[in-house]
């Protein structure tokens, strides 16, 4: 009986009781509240960045709006003004003629000199179309050149033989371009070769 008793001391000395570590789970519960809550805070300051940030963009954004949509109506209004003023420089050219047309006929009510009213008129004419030049407008001759209907309207066919055919033969209304572009079609009258009379037999 005594050796039973040695071997069950012996047991209890190779293989102590657990220790009670109640507190050591409460310790380690605690890190663990504490390692969350600092994880928690973390995020909620990235949060708050991040909203910051998108706040911030959403600013910058509703500001690029607002700009573009000043830029539209500024450009809108001055686009408008130009349309309306654009030519105001042609005109101003353009009213001297207007002036000397007009002492043209005034002094035709005064004078029998029909010629030097005529030399006149013509010599404003060519005024006139020279400063119409400077603003790209330029006129072109049509008599005797072929007939094309890029530039010309016709508005006759005279079948004749005394000119090449399909030429034209006749300005009624003087063409011209703007910047080597059509401004307006020459109206002209157009030759045609004179049909071949077949011999009857």
């Amino acid at each position: 009986m005594e050796d039973h008793k040695k071997k069950k001391d012996n047991k209890h000395q190779n293989h102590p009781p657990e220790r009670n570590t109640g507190e050591e789970t409460i310790k380690d519960e605690k890190k663990m509240k504490d390692g969350e809550k600092e994880e928690i805070e973390e995020l909620r300051k990235k949060l708050e960045e991040k909203e910051k940030e998108a706040q911030e963009n959403l600013d910058r954004l509703l500001r690029m709006a607002a700009d573009l949509d000043n830029y539209k109506k500024r450009a809108a209004r001055e686009k408008e003004e130009w349309v309306r003023f654009a030519n105001e420089d042609l005109l101003k050219a353009v009213l001297p003629f207007a002036d000397n047309l007009e002492r043209a006929v005034n002094h035709s009510e005064k004078t029998t000199d029909i010629q030097s009213l005529v030399e006149g008129v013509k010599l404003t004419i060519q005024q006139l179309l020279q400063a119409l030049n400077k603003f790209g407008v330029s006129r072109f001759e049509s008599v005797g050149k072929p007939f094309d209907p890029a530039v010309h309207e016709a508005m006759l066919v005279v079948e004749t033989d005394k000119e090449k055919p399909h030429h034209v033969i006749q300005e009624f209304q003087k063409g011209y371009l703007l910047n080597d572009r059509l401004l307006r079609p020459a109206t002209v009258s157009v030759s045609k070769p004179l049909e071949e009379i077949q011999e009857t037999e």
